[in-house]
């Protein structure tokens, strides 16, 4: 008998079995967790990875050092780590990437090494850190090479053509995609085939190349229709119609994102769905209708929240913005690209943020807000150039440069405009070349150089039309029917009109057809022909309506409005103002809130209401006051309509008042004109006391205005819930009836207004305004008229203070003396009138051998012999002037009354806003004076489009050393010791700078505008407004110079007081330039006599009167004080005392010099 025996067996310990037992379970969790990677549930996904990642490392498998376990911690890490890259956690991703790494480097594992160090490209990638994913990649290439991958390498190959795409360097991208698509068809891999081939399609199409980028498109598609790539297919039918997007044609675009759309709902994948759904809303947000959009990037955020994806989010939210942007409820906007940014910040995505930063820039923009828009602006640009995204680069440039076309700073502008071009054209970007020739065109357009506009336009234009781009190509020729609009040719401007409507009308492109409707309506507005404007507006109308485009729907019933104000349908067009105002209000709209407020000012004008036209009119400059006192500077529908809307309204206001004998009220409003016009041409102007608060409303105005806002208020309310309710897209019958209740509602409240206006309530509040009743409210309640005639008393020179207002038919004259109530004198002279007679007289005065009399007495007829007797009557001594216009042109001075000169008869001295709180400082008893002079030499400057030679003046350097005799305490500079470094850090140690060089101010344009520094430096208007507060000490600032004051052409003379404007906001008091080109040799003798008159103990109003008089009469006599008057007229070639002057009592040497600011 056999013993029993068993049969051999391995023995197997029981802890190696448990670590087997947790390795398959690891397996199992990281198959779990790969479907739902395939599904797009990466949070999921990525919680399964995890739990499979603590199998794989637990203390089993490590005891055990299992090789199996240690490959399955290195793939899950690496698992992990594109699960939070798609995730949008960067930081975590690559975290991950960093253990997986490490880990397969000590296991020797290539193929994963290689595959990491890719995916960490990947992470880089997406951040926009475009140098440190090139340096993964080409580590991994470098790998799956070695190891002979031959399709991974293709892989790497095709991403390293997608960094170089985003760099902006197509040609290195399609040199890679095009290795990768080799290696792919030496492989006979025909899925990366079709993903390659979509990838150069896309390149084309960011070059603007857009035929080509389809026919690769459909190459690609074809192939992943063959090998049934589902998901490829979805991928390259949502780049079709990126393309269709692209050109504008938006129903082709919506056909192949809702084919990709399908495929994606079908295999599941979310991800791609949430960014179909964001495309589809990209074009109802291109087409205008933004209830659409919205509820399309509503969806997709759904999406992204549901997966965890951040960048998803940040994308989504930034588009939602852009909606509310483009409606103009910008706090909303803000609020969604805050939100975007801070997500972009969070996951390290650098590329969403310079994205998010430019759209925030964008909205600051179309606030006004121009220096927050150009802050924002260079953030973007800064990580766009930090990261190498050259068509980033390209946009931010564009967008700087519209700012600053903004701001009418048209050179800084096109410097912009052509950095733009230059990287775009360096990267090919056929679309972003049409698009900034585009935007030079409009530049041009603003500076009304309209040759130069159309021919950019049709350069863009024909761009547009080669690559097939139909939307750019219908803003372009609306742009030209702008162009022809503004030449008064309508025929040809309503040709490109129809055909830019025939193509937004082909592609769908409600916003871009409202537009047009809007411009064809006001072709025929200015035809008179009122059925066919109102029919183009009321289609404009509708579509604004339609698509919730509320700032288009107020222009457009404004628009509709002052239609019927021209057919003297008043009632209607007060009806349409009405909604107009609601809607502007409703979404804080200011501008527009002005512009309507001035219309409905000049309707009840035309009604024979002035008294309401009072108070609308001054409700429309209020708020253009507090646009200027918040922004600062002017948005681009407020410089185009500067002229039009904002002067012409400040006008009429004053206008009215002085009929109605209100004139104080009407020298408040002078005032801030005067303000208005330094702040177009300076665009820093601060109000001061006198000027910063607007125009103040009496307490029957306020009563108007009170009840107009509250009805104006509730209809606002109502249009909000209506407005909402609107872009409900499936309404529910409750909805339905709410709004034709809340219409019904709406159009009560308007009928409210119009019954108010009407009343007798109204009546009451207008018969309150009586000219007895205001003689009283300006004589007893308004305190402004006291301190200014407290302010003129103190001066103690029987002071008076004039100001002209110019109008179309008349010359308005307010004289305020310090006793008696403003007087107003009108002059039945057209402007056409007095310009021909200023030009006139400027051409007599410059020519020393011209008799000038005669147009000096005419002048001197209409602005001073009206109040001639009111004058002789209070003994005026010293005339302050606020000059109007053309008159900043004229010198006062130089007025003739038949028998003598007016300045023989009266001090003057000229005044802007800074100058009304410090007339009354008394300067220092002993003048310390810095005296500068460029005496040799000769510099040339092109200024602008001319090219401008400056030579030394022989005579300014006896004038200094004059000016040093009288003055011992005097420090001198010369010539080259004449420049800034020497000159600017020393000005406030002196009481008066006296700078003996040319200048030039250039009508229109601070910028060009300069002082020139004896070493050939200059100095700009625009630097000097940086001075604002420098000077503590400086009494008084000459510009003894032959170039200053006017350029080669009469404007408005904004930058004659613009220069002294900007001194007294520098702390000097006073300065004195000059009207025209002054001869060497006068101006010496002028300024000798004046600074012997101020030695001799004159105020600097009267040392400019003696020395012109001294001049005119040959008698130094009249400069004697307590010290005596010395003062010699010699001809400097020879050094001999000059026996005949009689050449320097022309006007034309005395006369140029004005004194800006306290005459003491």
């Amino acid at each position: 008998m056999l013993p029993d025996c068993t049969s051999a067996q391995d023995t197997v310990p029981a802890e190696t079995v448990d670590a087997t037992t947790q390795l398959a379970e690891g397996d199992r969790l990281f198959g779990e967790a790969t479907q739902l990677q395939r599904n797009s549930q990466f949070q999921q996904a990525f919680d399964k990875f995890l739990e499979a990642l603590e199998v794989y490392q637990s203390l089993e498998v490590r005891a055990n050092a299992l090789q199996e376990g240690r490959q399955g911690e290195a793939r899950t890490l690496t698992r992990l780590g594109l699960m939070s890259s798609n995730l949008g956690q960067y930081e975590q991703a690559l975290n991950y990437y960093r253990q997986a790494l490490t880990v397969s480097r000590e296991l020797g594992d290539r193929l994963n090494e290689g595959i990491v160090l890719s995916n960490t490209a990947l992470v880089y990638d997406d951040q926009g850190r475009y140098t440190e994913a090139l340096d993964y990649y080409e580590q991994a290439l470098t790998i799956l090479r070695e190891i002979g991958d031959r399709a991974s390498e293709g892989t790497i190959l095709n991403n390293m053509g997608r960094v170089h795409s985003n760099l902006g360097d197509a040609s290195q991208a399609l040199n890679y995609y095009q290795q990768a698509l080799s290696i792919s068809r030496e492989t006979g891999n025909r899925e990366d085939q079709g993903s390659y081939l979509s990838n150069i399609g896309a390149i084309h199409s960011d070059l603007g190349n857009y035929s080509q980028a389809l026919d690769y498109y459909q190459q690609s598609l074809s192939i992943r229709q063959e090998v049934g790539d589902r998901l490829g297919q979805g991928i390259t039918l949502n780049n079709i119609g990126l393309i269709y997007g692209e050109l504008g044609n938006y129903p082709e675009a919506l056909d192949y994102y809702q084919q990709a759309l399908a495929i994606h709902t079908e295999i599941g994948y979310r991800a791609g769905e949430g960014t179909l759904l964001g495309n589809i809303g990209m074009v109802y947000t291109n087409l205008g209708d933004y209830p659409q959009a919205l509820n399309y990037y509503q969806q997709s955020l759904a999406i992204s929240l549901e997966m965890g994806d951040r960048a998803g989010q940040g994308i989504t939210l930034s588009n939602i913005g852009l909606i509310y942007d483009y409606q103009a409820n910008y706090p909303q906007a803000l609020n969604y690209y805050q939100q975007a940014l801070v997500i972009s910040r969070e996951i390290g995505n650098r590329t969403g943020e310079g994205i998010t930063l430019n759209n925030i820039a964008s909205v600051y923009r179309n606030l006004g807000d121009s220096s927050k828009a150009l802050d924002y602006y260079q953030q973007a640009l800064a990580i766009h150039t930090e990261i190498g995204k050259r068509p980033g680069e390209g946009t931010i440039l564009n967008n700087i440069g519209l700012v600053y076309t903004d701001l009418a700073n048209y050179q800084q502008a096109l410097t912009y405009f052509e950095r733009a071009l230059t990287i775009i054209r360096e990267i090919g970007d056929h679309s972003g070349e049409s698009n900034t020739i585009n935007n030079i065109g409009t530049l041009y357009y603003h500076l009304g150089d309209y040759p130069q506009s159309l021919n950019h336009y049709q350069q863009a234009l024909a761009i547009s039309q080669e690559i097939g781009d139909r939307d750019r190509e219908g803003i372009i020729l609306n742009n030209i029917g702008l162009v022809y609009d503004n030449l008064n040719n309508d025929s040809q401007a309503l040709d490109y009109y129809q055909q830019s409507l025939a193509i937004r009308t082909e592609l769908g492109n409600r916003n871009g057809e409202s537009t047009t409707l809007n411009n064809i309506g006001a072709i025929y507005r200015k035809q008179k022909n009122y059925p066919q404007a109102l029919d183009y507006y009321q289609r404009a109308l509708a579509i604004s309506q339609e698509i919730g485009d509320r700032p288009g729907e107020g222009s457009t019933l404004n628009n509709i409005g002052s239609v019927y104000s021209d057919m003297r349908n008043y009632s209607q067009a007060l009806h349409y103002y009405q909604q107009a105002l609601t809607i502007h209000t409703e979404i804080g709209d200011r501008a527009s809130e002005g512009l309507t407020f001035s219309n409905i000012g000049y309707l009840f004008d035309a009604m024979g209401k002035p008294e309401l036209a009072i108070v609308f009119l001054k409700q429309s400059i209020n708020r253009r006051e507090s646009i200027r006192s918040d922004i600062r500077e002017l948005s681009t529908e407020l410089q185009q309509s500067f002229t039009d809307s904002i002067s012409h309204t400040y006008r009429k206001l004053a206008d009215l008042l002085l009929q109605a004998d209100r004139v104080l009220e009407a020298q408040r409003v002078l005032d801030l004109l005067r303000v208005q016009e330094l702040d177009e041409y300076l665009q820093t102007v601060e109000r001061g006391a006198q000027t910063g608060s607007g125009v103040e409303l009496l307490e029957p105005e306020t009563q108007i205005r009170n009840r107009q806002h509250a009805i104006t208020n509730q209809a606002v309310a109502i249009g909000e819930e209506l407005a909402q309710l609107r872009q409900v897209e499936t309404r529910t019958p409750e909805q339905m009836q709410r709004i034709t209740e809340l219409e019904a509602m709406q159009a009560d409240v308007i009928a409210q207004f119009e019954d108010f206006i009407y009343s007798d309530n109204v009546q009451a509040l207008i018969d309150q305004l009586s000219h007895e009743a205001r003689q009283q409210d300006l004589i007893t309640e308004l305190n402004e008229l006291v301190t200014l005639q407290d302010n003129l008393r103190a001066l103690e020179q029987n002071t008076v203070l004039l100001y002209p207002l110019i109008l179309d038919d008349r010359i308005e004259m307010v004289l305020v003396t310090p006793n008696a109530p403003p007087a107003r004198y009108s002059i039945n002279i057209s402007r056409t009138e007095l310009n021909q007679a200023v030009v006139e007289f400027r051409q007599t005065l410059e020519s020393p051998r011209s008799n000038p009399k005669a147009i000096a007495h005419q002048l001197y007829q209409w602005l001073i012999q009206p109040m001639a007797s009111d004058l002789e009557a209070i003994g005026a001594e010293t005339i302050l002037y606020a000059p109007d216009g053309v008159l900043r042109y004229v010198p006062l001075a130089a007025l003739h009354d038949g028998e003598q000169w007016l300045v023989e008869r009266f001090r003057i001295n000229h005044i802007t806003a800074a100058s009304l709180t410090n007339l009354n400082l008394v300067p220092a008893v002993q003048p310390h004076i810095l005296a500068a002079a460029f005496r040799e030499g000769s510099y040339a400057f092109q200024v602008g489009e001319r090219q401008l030679t400056f030579s030394g003046l022989p005579f300014a350097g006896r004038e200094v050393e004059n000016l040093a005799s009288a003055f011992p305490d005097t420090t001198q500079l010369l010539d080259a010791a004449f420049n800034p470094t020497a000159t600017l850090p020393i000005m406030d140690d002196h009481t008066i700078v006296h700078l003996a060089t040319h200048a030039e101010f250039i009508q229109g344009s601070p910028n060009d505008s300069f002082i020139l520094f004896g070493n050939g430096d200059r100095i700009t208007l625009e630097e000097i407004k940086q001075w604002q507060g420098r000077f503590r000490n400086v009494d008084l600032i000459v510009l003894s110079a032959c170039e200053t004051g006017v350029g080669e052409t009469l404007g408005n003379g904004e930058e004659i007081l613009g220069f002294g404007y900007l001194m007294q906001q520098a702390g000097a008091r006073a300065a004195i330039a000059s009207l025209w080109s002054v001869n060497d040799g006068g101006t010496q003798v002028l300024m000798d006599a004046f600074y012997t008159a101020l030695n001799n103990g004159y105020s600097k109003a009267e040392a400019l009167q003696q020395a012109q008089i001294a001049l005119i009469t040959r008698n130094t006599t009249v400069l004697e004080g307590q010290r005596g008057a010395d003062v010699t007229i010699t001809d400097l070639r020879t050094g001999w005392p000059l026996s005949q002057s009689h050449d320097l009592a022309h006007p034309y040497y005395w006369a140029p010099f004005i004194l800006i600011g306290n005459g003491l």
